[in-house]
This record gives structure tokens, sequence and C-alpha cells, in this order.
């Protein structure tokens, strides 16, 4: 699923890497983490939008690192606990912590995938935010940050990065940009509003990604966020 970011904290690198094909096949970007701190370490830095962990983890448990993103760091991130075995009381608890799903190993790498997606669409409305390549805009919380650091956007800017982090790698037109920042006017702005709005938005978000630009120029035609 294009723009959603999926955190995997499991120290058998077997499973992770298994997980990591299927996962990144339907188009969701991968991070990855081998032990609980580490788990946190990158949580933390990179705001995924969905968290698979294992409940039997190095230095943290599954259950810690719950614990730690729903309370400490105030995240509704969906989050699914993988686990050898697991009773109706040890399930419950995880679920009071804030788990939003179980799965049992050994299972089908197939439908792990197929459960992520259930949860996501049932967790939209709590936790819709877009990411590629550590940037991630929460259009709920009206937030963006970079690899975990707070990115500063006045409205028209962060209502125009949305939108073209809704349609990624697809060109945008100036004509369909003016009518997504300013739908209730009358068409007096002109094709130059949007050069300015596009410019002032590079200043801020391009010079965080060191190899191209996010936002990419198409010559006569428009404007493309770069999610590749």
């Amino acid at each position: 699923m294009k723009g959603k970011t999926i955190l995997i904290v499991e120290d058998d690198p077997k499973i992770r890497h298994l997980l990591q094909i299927y996962l990144e096949k339907e188009g969701y970007e991968i991070m990855l983490a081998g032990d609980g701190l580490e788990g946190m370490d990158v949580f933390e830095r990179l705001d995924p939008c969905f968290v698979i962990m294992d409940l039997m983890l190095p230095y943290k448990s599954g259950e810690e690192l719950c614990q730690w993103i729903r309370s400490d760091m105030n995240s509704d991130t969906p989050i699914m606990m993988l686990t050898a075995k697991v009773s109706e009381e040890e399930r419950i608890r995880g679920l009071r912590l804030g788990a939003d799903d179980y799965v049992t190993k050994p299972f089908s790498p197939r439908e792990v995938v197929a459960r992520v997606e259930t949860v996501l669409r049932r967790a939209v409305n709590r936790c819709n935010k877009i990411s590629y390549k550590g940037l991630t805009i929460k259009p709920l919380r009206g937030e963006v940050k970079f690899n975990g650091e707070l990115v500063s956007l006045t409205l028209h800017e962060f209502k125009l990065l949305y939108f073209l982090m809704q349609h990624p790698n697809q060109i945008l037109t100036r004509e369909q940009i003016l009518q997504e920042l300013y739908p209730n006017e009358e068409r007096t702005v002109i094709d130059r509003t949007v050069d300015v709005h596009i410019s002032k938005l590079r200043e801020k978000i391009d010079v965080l990604k060191d190899a191209t630009r996010f936002i990419e120029t198409i010559r006569g035609m428009g404007y493309r966020f770069n999610a590749n």
C-alpha cells in the first residue's frame, strides 16, 4: 500500500526477511529491528504507519514495546503482535496494552499481509498518516516530520504537500493544485501562486533529502511528488 511504512521488530532474521519480502510486494516500505531497544529507536526516529512485533524480544519484550508506544510516545500507530503461543489471558493483556491484532507462529505470510490491510482500514480514522523515505505527514494532527524531526509549514504548504503525497509519482497540473488549495474562491488566483507555494515548500523539505528532490517540476505539465 503506497505511502505506508511498516516496522518489523523480530529477532529471527528469517522471519524478518520473509515478512519483508511479502509486504514489499504489496508496496509497503519496510523498516527492520532485531530487538526491543532497536525497535524503540527506529520507531522514535522514523514514526512508522504500522508495527509488527514479536512478543518475546531481547532487551525489551513486545509487551513493553507496545506499552511504550501507547504511553510514552502517545501514538495510535496500529500494532500487530507475533507469538509462538498465547493464552487467552496474555491476549487480553496485550489488547489492553494497545495491540490491534495477534498472529500465532507458525503463520502464513499472505495471511499476515491480509490482516495488516484489515487493521489499517479499521484504523484509518485514528491514524491516517502517509510516509515516504522518512517524510511523514499526519493530516489529523497537522504535523509533518522528516526522520523524526518536526518540519514547520504554513497551512497552504501543508495542504499542498498532503495533496502531492496523496498522489505519489503522479503529475498534478497547476489547475488541479489551485482547485485543491482554493476550492471556494473565484479563479482570480494565477498559476504563479502555485509556483510560489512550491518554491517555499521545496525550501523546507527538499533540503532534507540528499539524492533527489521530493517535488519534481514536469516542464509544461505541472508537478510530481517523487516517492521513489
